[in-house]
């Protein structure tokens, strides 16, 4: 993406949800570029950001109240704050920041009129946890059921963003996979942290997409740009990923390689790991256990079968073209990791 390219952000008003995590942080790095009249809601201050001279209001997307004043004045929100978990928790926890929070902005953005909302979702929308996901588009209907609270709450939280639109507010949704890079919180750190403990679920056969850090950046930038020229893509969706499938468990083994651990070299079968996950599903809800399962169904399932995806739709109409290479990342990552320790 070239920032000559980049007209319609010039000096724009920009509220970035979430602004404090990893793909917040790594977007308004981005924006500086084109604004200085940037502000970041989240639960916590952060002092890189106060670094940086971005204006931060401390608060939680639950409260409408702080959504209203964050959303004052700004001519573009990027919606990437979620509650993820682990994939694992109680509902009503994902429903207030998912659906309540996503509720609150859009609410706010019409009473202060703001115009434009880029929404940051996830492809497990349309997971239902039994069927591999290969090449599939953006025409895959939300599944009847869902395996966890999180899914279920974005997708409702999707579905206010898609009826909201027309309606004084344009809007694209962004289907990002699996987010990784320096500065990761979240993808590497999980396997990493259970390093000793991995064992391969399956055949070690199912593909996978990621997005590297500054691919997944460079789709929400053109996302805003393309919205603020063409309307006709209000209430779009589109994946987002590197566009190159790879062996999940080839792509742990690259992480791990790149903090200089040794690779994966145990297996289960999946079935046994799906049991584990509904044994250890059961243990924890009886017992009120607050901590995530070191195996669930939809862990077993996320780790067995294949989710992959066409990003036609996003080369298209948003001109999105994957600027880092999976393999480019991993070095960029290793080199990170190497500074790091």
């Amino acid at each position: 993406m070239s920032d000559s390219a980049i007209k319609n952000l010039k000096n724009k008003r920009i509220l970035v949800t979430g602004g404090g995590g990893f793909l917040g942080k790594a977007i308004i790095s981005h924006l500086l570029a084109f604004t200085p009249f940037i502000c970041s809601l989240s639960r916590k201050h952060y002092p890189e950001l106060e670094k940086l001279k971005v204006a931060q209001v401390q608060g939680d997307l639950a409260d409408a109240e702080v959504v209203y004043q964050a959303c004052q004045g700004q001519d573009i929100v990027f919606h990437v704050a979620a509650k993820t978990g682990g994939m694992w928790g109680a509902e009503d926890q994902f429903r207030a920041t998912n659906v309540g929070g996503t509720r609150n902005v859009i609410a706010a953005c019409r009473q202060v009129g703001t115009a434009y909302l880029i929404h940051t979702s996830s492809p497990s929308v349309i997971y239902d946890g039994d069927t591999d996901l290969e090449g599939v588009d953006e025409s895959v209907p939300y599944p009847d059921r869902y395996q966890t609270a999180y899914q279920k709450t974005k997708a409702e939280a999707e579905q206010l963003v898609i009826h909201a639109c027309g309606r004084g507010l344009q809007a694209i949704i962004l289907r990002p996979h699996l987010i990784w890079g320096p500065g990761d919180t979240h993808f590497a750190p999980r396997i990493i942290e259970r390093a000793k403990a991995l064992k391969q679920v399956g055949d070690g056969k199912n593909r996978i997409d990621t997005t590297y850090i500054d691919n997944a950046v460079q789709a929400h930038i053109l996302a805003a740009e393309k919205l603020m020229q063409r309307k006709a893509l209000s209430g779009r969706i589109y994946f987002i990923s590197n566009g190159e499938p790879i062996y999940l468990w080839n792509m742990v083994n690259h992480i791990l390689n790149a903090a200089g651990l040794p690779p994966v070299k145990k297996s289960i079968p999946k079935a046994v790991a799906y049991v584990i996950g509904a044994i250890m599903e059961g243990v924890y809800t009886g017992l009120r256990i607050r901590s995530e399962p070191k195996m669930t169904r939809f862990l077993a399932n996320e780790l067995s079968r294949s989710h992959w995806f066409d990003i036609r739709a996003a080369r298209e109409d948003l001109g999105y073209e994957p600027q880092v290479s999976t393999e480019e990342g991993l070095k960029r990552l290793k080199e990170w990791m190497e500074q790091c320790n």
